[in-house]
């Protein structure tokens, strides 16, 4: 007696749909990133550290350029955190010299009109449109009065 074990096309896409949805809820919540940062660097280098052998300690070389790795590392996280505020500032000063400009404004599918005539501080800066705020991000067009 033979078992067909092949799956329909229809029962393959339900099998897949409910493994979809299984991996979902277990990956719920769950960071995506995956990349060592630095106190994950900074738990491995301790725990080699700790269980080396005395016997065969680890060579000043591999420390060093461990050592290096990690300033490195760390330099790079400084910068990221530098650019980022810069782009702050900068989208700030964008939103800013908009004042008394036209401009347009997607807003879903609709498109606003009209001049800024105030804009708030902040990361993400909004601007005041006929009323209304508005997120800097969704102005499409600056214009000239």
């Amino acid at each position: 007696m033979d078992i067909d074990t092949s799956l329909s096309a229809r029962e393959m896409a339900e099998t897949n749909r409910v493994v979809n949805e299984f991996n979902a809820k277990i990956n719920e919540g769950k960071a995506k990133n995956q990349s060592l940062g630095r106190d994950d660097f900074l738990k491995l280098l301790v725990t080699q550290l700790s269980y080396q052998d005395p016997t065969a300690p680890m060579e000043d070389k591999e420390f060093i350029a461990q050592m290096a790795q990690f300033s490195s590392l760390e330099q790079m996280t400084n910068m990221a955190s530098d650019f980022s505020k810069l782009a702050e500032i900068i989208t700030g000063s964008e939103a800013n010299s908009a004042i008394g400009k036209s401009v347009e404004i997607m807003e879903g599918d609709n498109t606003v009109q009209g001049t800024v005539k105030a804009v708030t501080r902040g990361g993400a800066p909004q601007i005041l449109v006929n009323g209304n705020y508005y997120q800097w991000s969704q102005v499409t067009k600056i214009f000239e009065e």
